[in-house]
């Protein structure tokens, strides 16, 4: 389920107008990302996932700009959005203005890794939060549990239909 919608290059989303149609548009990107994200951690164990051509770098660059940054701990979205926060997520995720194709589009990422997306389960958080973040998770093994749980299921499936 991919989605190739473009945000214009001269969209100023500081400037722009809340047009509700935009605002919708947006929010079905979103979704349409984070269903898409979940269908191939049903799939693929997070632990041999690539989410970019540049994991690497951004795994090491997360440790080196957040070293105490824990995967398995629940985000504290009031800690990560706080003036101070901003700023140093802001610095990094500027490494990846021209690298990352829409490192800056709204994406929504789960605070914890042990649990599925949900409404207060999940937040809004831009794309490379969301691709420094789910590395992490994923070199940590922590979202393999998706995968083991649809492995089940599908068994179960297999296993009722013979």
């Amino acid at each position: 389920m991919s989605v190739t919608t473009q945000v214009p290059k001269d969209f100023d989303a500081e400037n722009a107008d809340n047009f509700e149609d935009i605002e919708k548009q947006f929010a079905v990107k979103a979704v349409q990302q984070m269903a898409t994200y979940w269908a191939i951690l049903e799939k693929v164990p997070g632990s041999k996932l690539r989410l970019t051509k540049m994991d690497d770098d951004i795994y090491e660059h997360l440790l080196k700009d957040f070293p105490d940054f824990d995967p398995a701990v629940p985000i504290n979205e009031d800690e990560m959005k706080s003036k101070a926060g901003k700023e140093r997520w802001r610095a990094f995720m500027m490494a990846y203005e021209k690298k990352i194709d829409d490192y800056n589009f709204g994406t929504l990422l789960r605070v914890s890794p042990k649990t599925e997306y949900g409404e207060k389960e999940t937040m809004f958080v831009p794309r490379m939060q969301f691709y420094a973040v789910e590395i992490a998770r994923n070199r940590a093994g922590l979202n393999d549990w998706v995968y083991e749980e649809a492995e089940k299921e599908r068994k179960k499936v297999k296993g009722s239909s013979a």
